[in-house]
């Protein structure tokens, strides 16, 4: 119904609260600003519960979403850099899956201040990202590492095709494009694998460890989906990672034995890959996680596989294919597109901002 009023305002009140619609004159439009004006600067200088200002609350969430955005750079940056750093020389896969999953679960178990979560759900999640992590450093140690990061960018295709099966997931016709994509950018990838060399001596095995890596990762993130089901602890993920990379520890580190004998630098190398690009990194993708949303975060990580590959170029002078780029690009491109739609389609069905779990 509207209705009028002395003061030239005209009122709607057919919503729960009177809304208006028009104001008689210019005076009174004037004053009628001003008095919302102060009203609303009034509402800010109120102290909240906690005894915070309103008004620095707004510019405080402005803050924390900025750190948040460079943590996630951050994680993806000290991520990209895996490629170069396993292909030390004087070390082994199976050294370097010992050594940098044993330091990286050092380091993680002391930031959660040994409180892992422990159930059987989660154990069986961290024997299979266990395996993922191992077989990560071994495909990269034998092939390029823009085949090992770009193939195990394909975990998705496996993601979609297995959660129908494993979680009673709905696979929608949406999802056919994506596959279609993904699939066209892993064939460019086996493809165009280059002639061994120096850094990449055997890339037909490498590929093929590169494939059974992502299915791997594709199985651990349907445990996390699982566990995630049944435990509200934030800790979930993390404890994941520290019972992963334990368990990719203490299975290589039979076949470990005895270490090498290198240089300084390459021990240094050793370090870095277990406190800074796997254990600094994913303290800064927790923490980015409370303040960002999903789409956001999965968008920039997704610079860790353009960079992975230059990072090696540059430092080990190793060169991908020209197919491999190429399918590398088709693979993010696709991933990037899925993630946005999908959150928009999630969003319309009143959830703007799904979260997900910390790998």
């Amino acid at each position: 119904m509207l209705f009028g009023t002395r003061s030239g305002l005209c009122w709607d009140d057919r919503g729960n609260r009177p809304t208006v619609l028009s104001i008689g004159s210019s005076r009174l439009r004037g004053e009628f600003r001003r008095k919302v004006r102060l009203s609303q600067e009034q509402k800010l200088r109120q102290p909240d519960k906690r005894g915070e200002y309103l008004a620095n609350t707004h510019y405080g969430n402005r803050v924390s979403v900025g750190i948040g955005r460079l943590q996630v750079l951050a994680a993806a940056l000290l991520f990209s850099t895996g490629g170069a750093g396993i292909k030390a020389a004087a070390f082994t896969g199976l050294q370097v899956s010992a050594l940098r999953s044993g330091i990286a679960a050092l380091v993680l178990l002391m930031l959660l201040r040994g409180r892992v979560v422990l159930s059987p759900a989660l154990l069986a999640t961290g024997v299979v990202y266990g395996a993922t992590v191992t077989l990560f450093v071994l495909s990269t140690k034998l092939t390029t590492a823009a085949n090992a990061i770009f193939l195990q960018a394909t975990a998705p295709l496996y993601l979609l095709l297995l959660g129908p099966l494993v979680l009673r997931e709905r696979f929608n016709r949406r999802d056919v494009g994506f596959l279609l994509g993904v699939t066209a950018g892993l064939v460019l990838c086996v493809i165009g694998q280059p002639a061994p060399t120096t850094t990449a001596p055997d890339p037909v095995t490498g590929n093929l460890l590169a494939v059974i890596c992502s299915i791997t990762w594709a199985l651990t993130l349907l445990g996390l989906r699982y566990v995630q089901r049944d435990e509200a602890k934030t800790s979930v993920g993390l404890s994941a990672v520290v019972l992963g990379n334990l368990f990719a520890s203490l299975a290589a580190w039979p076949f470990a034995w005895p270490l090498p004998t290198a240089t300084g630098a390459e021990w240094a190398t050793i370090a870095y890959l277990g406190v800074c690009q796997i254990g600094l990194a994913y303290v800064f993708l927790t923490a980015a996680m409370r303040e960002l949303p999903a789409l956001e975060v999965s968008l920039l990580l997704l610079i860790e596989p353009v960079l992975n590959p230059i990072w090696t170029w540059v430092i080990r002078g190793e060169r991908p294919g020209d197919f491999t780029i190429v399918g590398g690009v088709i693979i993010i491109a696709a991933t990037a597109i899925k993630s946005v739609f999908d959150a928009r389609v999630q969003g319309s069905e009143g959830d703007p901002s799904p979260q997900t779990q910390v790998p």
